[in-house]
């Protein structure tokens, strides 16, 4: 009888999520720091599943090393295993540093890996000098907790707790930009020259994770952001932090100020021509220059497209879905093309997604869309019925829901599985706004086309 009773109560399951797990942006963070190998403390099965996810997107070789527990470690616990796993780490690679991450299992059965590392290194002896032994960043991760993108901002603050010291006052710049694309963080590297800026960017991924074709395969592959550069964070003009839902518990830049005394500035990801302005604006003030000639002009070829595309985006709507800092900046760039967001949804809960998208779009919508935390695409489906979108923009894992409703995806962000170039495709700036323009309209054209009999005409 209380069997039937529990069975027939309420409860909360997720069905297709739309988020990655924890460890796995981690992972990610760690990959984008200059000598790092990302190391999983927990099951083969977990690091095998995040190489094959990341690899499908990037394209690229993924080494992620493994404490490997089985059944006995979930017993008598995995100190042995990640001490022997580290000693392997350090013996085969040439590593700067070494990211561990805990999974759920080794949160479940009270691992203490803090201690476990410093154990570890005690146990080297004098047979090392401090030199020999690259840094070992531990960040707690159970996917039970969290997702991917938080696992990610984790990653990131535990590398500047650890590394980040009291130095002089210099004239360079933290850029936090959250996650985004190689090809986003080699643009903000090259925006950062154009205005004779010196900065950090933090995670640099723009060569681990899209290298170039090598004769000779690399244990740890080259680029990432300096170890020498995190050292000198504490004593930076500024920070510039890439989140509009970011808590200050979870915010390196945050850390920063709190530590060093880094002033924070807190800007949406800069995405579309608004929350552009606000990205370069903050350079011109810090560089005391106008906004160099190049960026002047690809922010009015932008503002031309606009007015040239008007006419094929005004009006639709769109479903928008994926890590909530970039639902924030593509909302404020549907926004301001004329498209009317219906619903926006994440996998995350900060409990600040709706107070985020009224502030970048709130004005130039006429009705606010209906907002999801702590969503996955069985709920994200069930709320589109009646929406009627146009068309959904967002990562791979809602091709599903796509072809369901019958309209086309744009896809954006990570994971994209089902198209080639995801690593590639450029985001931020005046120059991301206006491929991703190009890229809504033609969706749009394209999708009117196959619904026509003729298939074809003049624009």
């Amino acid at each position: 009888m209380k069997l039937n009773q529990r069975q027939s109560e309420p409860y909360s399951a997720s069905t297709n999520a739309c988020k990655l797990c924890k460890p796995l942006g981690a992972c990610l963070a760690f990959r984008g720091i200059e000598g790092a190998i990302p190391f999983l403390h927990g099951s083969q099965g977990c690091a095998t599943y995040m190489r094959r996810y990341i690899i499908s997107h990037f394209r690229e070789p993924m080494d992620i090393a493994s404490s490997s527990l089985g059944e006995k470690h979930a017993v008598y616990g995995g100190a042995p295993n990640l001490k022997l796993g580290l000693k392997n780490v350090m013996t085969k690679y040439d590593a700067r540093m070494i990211g561990i991450s805990t999974t759920c299992l080794t949160e479940t059965i009270g691992d203490d890996v803090p201690m476990i590392v410093r154990e570890f290194i005690s146990d080297l002896g004098n047979g090392h000098k401090d030199t020999d032994i690259p840094a070992l960043i531990t960040v707690s991760t159970p996917s039970y907790s969290g997702t991917h993108i938080e696992g990610f901002h984790a990653a990131v603050r535990a590398v500047i707790d650890r590394l980040s010291t009291d130095v002089d006052t210099h004239e360079g710049l933290n850029i936090f930009p959250g996650f985004v694309s190689p090809a986003d963080v080699r643009y903000l590297k090259e925006v950062l020259d154009d205005f004779h800026l010196k900065g950090t960017v933090l995670p640099d991924i723009s060569r681990t994770l899209d290298g170039e074709a090598l004769t000779q395969y690399e244990n740890v592959p080259s680029g990432g952001t300096p170890i020498s550069q995190i050292q000198s964070m504490g004593g930076s003009r500024a920070s510039l932090e890439f989140s509009r839902t970011l808590d200050e518990q979870s915010s390196p830049a945050a850390l920063l100020e709190e530590k060093f005394r880094v002033p924070r500035h807190i800007l949406g990801m800069p995405i579309g021509l608004r929350e552009s302005d606000e990205f370069f604006g903050i350079l011109c003030e810090a560089s005391g220059r106008e906004l160099p000639e190049e960026h002047c002009l690809e922010r009015g070829r932008l503002i031309d497209s606009y007015v040239d595309g008007h006419k094929y985006v005004f009006g639709k709507r769109a479903i928008v879905y994926g890590e909530a800092d970039l639902v924030v900046g593509l909302t404020a760039f549907l926004a301001e093309i004329g498209i009317q967001p219906v619903l926006c949804a994440t996998g995350s809960v900060s409990g600040k997604l709706e107070d985020a998208i009224r502030s970048v779009a709130g004005e130039l919508l006429s009705e606010l869309p209906t907002i999801m935390e702590g969503a996955d695409f069985f709920s994200i489906e069930e709320s589109a019925a009646g929406l009627m979108p146009d068309l959904l923009i967002g990562n791979s894992k809602g091709n599903h829901l796509a072809r369901k409703l019958g309209v086309p995806l744009v896809r954006v962000g990570f994971p994209i599985h089902d198209r080639f170039g995801g690593q590639r495709l450029l985001h931020v700036g005046y120059r991301g706004a206006q491929s991703l323009f190009d890229r809504v309209v033609n969706t749009l054209i394209a999708s009117k086309q196959d619904r026509s009999s003729v298939g074809y005409t003049y624009m």
